[in-house]
């Protein structure tokens, strides 16, 4: 009996810490946004009615990033409000005149790093 619990013992020493680091990547919101996971990275996106930045980084750790473009589309009913990201720093900011409330939609398409355009949707909370 013993000689069959020493392997299983085993196998869960090896699966608890790496179930732990797993947990500890759960894409929790740094910056009080809304976090999406995407191919260029994760995208916080932190909406206000004057501006909107998407924050990036690799599985919650910041990430330099050197280039940035894209835009955003805020979606209310049938109200729908487009602006260019511009790159701030590390941060991709779109600044003007934004309707957002709990349920506000909003697509993100950004391109970061030379990466290719990618496309985020995220529901306000």
């Amino acid at each position: 009996m013993v000689r069959f619990l020493m392997p299983l013992l085993a196998a869960a020493a090896v699966a608890l810490p790496a179930a732990a680091a797993a947990a500890a990547d759960d894409h929790v919101p740094k910056h009080g946004g809304v976090v999406v996971e995407t191919k260029a990275g994760d995208l916080e996106l932190v909406a206000k009615p004057d501006l909107i930045r998407v924050h990036v980084s690799d599985h919650g750790k910041p990430m330099k990033v050197t280039s940035g473009t894209g835009k955003v589309t805020v979606f209310n009913g049938n109200e729908k409000t487009e602006a260019a990201l511009a790159l701030v720093g590390d941060t991709l900011e779109a600044k003007g005149n934004f309707k957002v409330v709990p349920g506000t939609k909003v697509l993100a398409e950004v391109s970061v790093n030379g990466k290719p355009a990618v496309a985020a949707r995220f529901t306000l909370k």
